[in-house]
This record gives structure tokens, sequence and C-alpha cells, in this order.
């Protein structure tokens, strides 16, 4: 391990985001607000990063693979930890436990918060708790590829540690140009669902806000009841459609874009979330039209809708308090998180290609039961799949379930009853943010143990950067020269 490249470039990051945190004074200066929490944080954290960057300015070489997966680890705890010293500093959050929970889950995108009233947070803070689920969504190592040439190295190792799951065709032959169309596509979706949002009657900060969280599938909200205090149709199926452009592969827009709509329907993964989300929306209207919403279809359809892409896209915003629907929906709800988004996308959870690969994989190896001599060969989007690759998907699922399994036990340790463990487990590896019972979409992880929300965070951590990324850098062999 060469330690110099590697504090070189979290040096950076760390600069990147001391930067990041100065962009919220304008929002505080403009509301009144004390800057100084902000200004503070920003001014120690660039230091931070500016000493880091120029002791180790020499160095000018190509990452290994073992130093680019130690610079992702250790660069999104970096990050939370920094980012952590506006809530400290401004009192909003005053424990560094609470501080860098609230933080880890916004870089993640996981959106569970410890904030108990969000509505009486200033601004600047509100506006960087949503600006770190923003820059968390594409993530800051992808984020620093575009100007990772002007430090003399090269971002490949980093991207490839970076970018999770099975992802599409490359967008462009350079990985810089890739990191550019990548950041393009995300900024222009923003801007548009800010721009519809307002036209829903929100103001600026609001929809800023919610479609740095939306579009980063993060589910930070400004407002205490989510979504579901704007009490809008309009409003939620602007965001029922961004939460589904956040959770598809954004290599899939920018097909999209070069080549038309029907790209979607060539893309198996797209296709099946899609008819996942159908399958789940109309049994969960059915269960809540005769449970919770006593018979009135079309509130039911309306809750459920929003409710079924949030959880699948791993959003986390909400309209209603599914933790209080009946078993079979909340059932339901809770296996959706397992899958979640798309690979390639901003979202969490296994990702709906390796959900897909595994289920061809088991329907390939019944016909073989039935015909023994019938070749029958998995394919995705028409290209068969290397029986190398799905046996390292269901590695990937046998390792993920084994942390779920592990991380809900010692959480129930902690005194939580076993619906709280699983789903609050459940909600944080997959990034999804609410759970059910006390930490469901009305509630939050407050309540719990300093050590139930480092069990949290540490696996908010796993979800964000996949299983073998971290498994990988606890192993022995990593640190063997």
């Amino acid at each position: 391990m060469r330690f110099q490249p590697v504090l070189k470039i979290l040096g950076f990051m760390i600069l990147a985001v001391g930067f990041l945190i100065l962009t919220a004074i304008p929002f505080s200066l403009y509301y009144g607000e004390d800057f100084n929490p902000l200004l503070s944080s920003g001014l120690v954290t660039v230091f931070a990063g500016l000493i880091l960057t120029l002791l180790f300015r020499r160095s000018q070489v190509e990452l290994r693979s073992r130093e680019a997966l130690f610079i992702v680890g250790i660069g999104w705890v970096a990050a939370s930890i920094f980012g952590s010293l506006p809530y400290i500093l401004s009192g909003v959050l005053p424990s560094f436990t609470d501080a860098f929970f609230e933080t880890i889950s916004g870089y993640t995108t996981t959106g569970a918060s410890v904030i108990r009233n969000v509505e009486v947070v200033p601004h600047g803070i509100l506006y960087w708790r949503a600006l770190s689920n923003w820059v968390g969504g594409m993530g800051i190592i992808v984020l620093s590829l575009t100007v990772l040439p002007l430090l003399g190295m090269s971002g490949k190792q980093l991207f490839k540690a970076e970018v999770s799951g099975p992802t599409k065709d490359k967008l462009t032959p350079r990985l810089v140009e890739t990191a550019r169309v990548l950041w393009g596509l995300y900024v222009l979706v923003t801007v548009a669902e800010t721009i519809f949002l307002m036209a829903g009657g929100m103001s600026f900060f609001d929809a800023l806000c919610h479609s740095f969280s939306t579009i980063a599938t993060g589910g930070f909200s400004t407002k205490n009841a989510s979504v579901g205090y704007y009490n809008s149709v309009y409003i939620e199926v602007v965001v029922i459609i961004f939460m589904l452009i956040g959770g598809s592969n954004f290599a899939l827009h920018y097909a999209v874009l070069k080549n038309g709509v029907a790209e979607l329907w060539r893309d198996n993964e797209f296709v099946f979330f899609v008819f996942s989300y159908l399958v789940a929306l109309s049994v969960i209207t059915v269960i809540t039209v005769l449970t919770t919403y006593d018979g009135h279809f079309l509130q039911a359809l309306r809750g459920s809708a929003f409710s079924v892409m949030t959880v699948m896209s791993t959003t986390g915003f909400a309209t209603a308090d599914f933790a209080a629907w009946a078993p079979p929906a909340q059932i339901i709800l809770l296996f959706l998180m397992f899958p979640g988004a798309l690979a390639g996308s901003t979202g969490g959870g296994i990702k709906n290609v390796r959900v897909l690969l595994l289920f061809k994989a088991a329907f390939s190896e019944v016909k073989r039961l039935l015909h023994p001599k019938i070749v029958a060969p998995v394919r995705l989007n028409g290209i068969a799949v290397e029986q190398t690759t799905l046996i390292t998907i269901g590695g990937f699922v046998i390792l993920y379930l084994i942390t779920f399994t592990t991380a809900a036990i010692v959480l129930s340790m902690t005194g939580l009853d076993i619906v709280t463990s699983m789903s609050a487990v459940a909600a944080c590896l997959s990034n999804e943010g609410p759970g059910l019972s006390s930490v469901g979409p009305m509630g939050n992880y407050a309540d719990l143990t300093a050590f139930a929300k480092w069990v949290l965070g540490g696996c908010m951590l796993i979800g964000r950067l996949e299983i073998f990324t971290i498994f990988a850098l606890f192993s022995s062999s990593f640190w063997r020269r």
C-alpha cells in the first residue's frame, strides 16, 4: 500500500467537502440566520484538505486496485466526519454519534434521520443536509474524476471501485468524459425537477432540497411529514416520476437521449423493475383499499403508488405511514427493500439486475432438469451471461443476506423488537431510510442507542459501497504486499 497517492486524493476529497459546506452560507444569509457554524466548518475542512493535498502534491502515479478500494472506503468515512461539523457547531446535533449518523446517512443516500423536528433547523443546515444527499447520489469519488487528471492521477481504478453492480455499456470511451456526462445528466434532471416542483407551489428552497434528495434517491425532506406535508397529487406524481429516474440506470438515460424512448423497453432490468412495481402496486392497493382506506380506491391507489416507488427506488420519502398498514402490505414493502433500485443508478439494494439474473438462472436449471440435453444459457439484453458472473452474483447475495442477518441479531440485542431490528437493518443496508415500527416513515432513528446507530451507520456504508468492497478491505490478503 502506497499511502502518498492515497493521502493526496483523500486531501482533495476533504477539500471538496469543505467548499461544498461553504455553499450553504448564502442560504443562511438570505434567511437571516447565523452562518458562523457553516463558515467555521467549511474553513476547518478546507484547511485540513489543503494540508494533505499540498504535502503530497508531487505524488503522480497510477492507482492500484487495493489503493483505489482503500480510498473509496476511507473517503466516505472522512467525508462523513468533516461533514458532521455543521450539525455539531450549530447545535442541531451536538452529539458526534448523531451528527455522524445524519451525515453518513446523507452521503450514502439512505435518508435515515435522527433529527426530531427538521422544520426548526436553520435553512443553511437543511441545504447542507440535502446537498449531502445529492453529492452522495452519484458519489464523491465519481465527482472527483472530473479533476483527477489535474492532480496527475488516473481515476480508472477509483471509478471501478465506486460504480456499483453490473452496469450498462460505457457512456464514452474516456473515463473523465464519462464522469462529465453522468454529472451533466444529473444536473439537468435536478434542474428540471426543481422547476416542476416550483410549478406545483413549492418555494425555491424546498423545491431545490427535495430535488437534490429525489434524484439522489436520498429522501431527506425539509418537512417532518416529508412530501405528504404538501398534500398535492401533482407534487406526488412529479416526485414519483423523478424517483423512477433517480432509481434507474443513468447510462440508460443517456441512451434514451441519444436513441429515443424505445431504449427503455430494450433494457431487461428496467422492464423487470417496472413489471415488479406494477405487480406490487396492484397487490398493495387491493390490501389497503380493504383495510387502511375503507374502500376508497383512489386514496389507496395514491398512497400505494407513492409508497411502492419510494421503497423500490430506495428514496425514502413518505406521503403515508405505511408502518401502520396491514401486515401483508408491510411484509411486501419490507421484501421490496432488498432488490432496491437498478444498477448504475443512485439507488441502493441488491440491484434488480442481480435478482433478475438469479431468477433466470433458476428457471434455466429447471429447464435442464426437465430436458437434460437442452442448452439454456442465461441471457441479459440478448447477450449470454458467463457462468462466473452468475457465481459472483450468487456470492454477493449470500454475503448480503449474511450481513443483514448478523446486523439484525446484533441490533435486537440493544433491546429493539424484531420488526424494528429487521426493518432498520434492511432499510439502512439497502439505503432506503425509513423502516417499520418505530423507525417507520413518520418516525426516525433518534431514540436508538449510540451503539445501534453505529451498527446502522456501518450498514449504510456497506450498502452504498457494496459488499465486496467492504469485505475486501477487511480481508488479510488486502494488506499483504
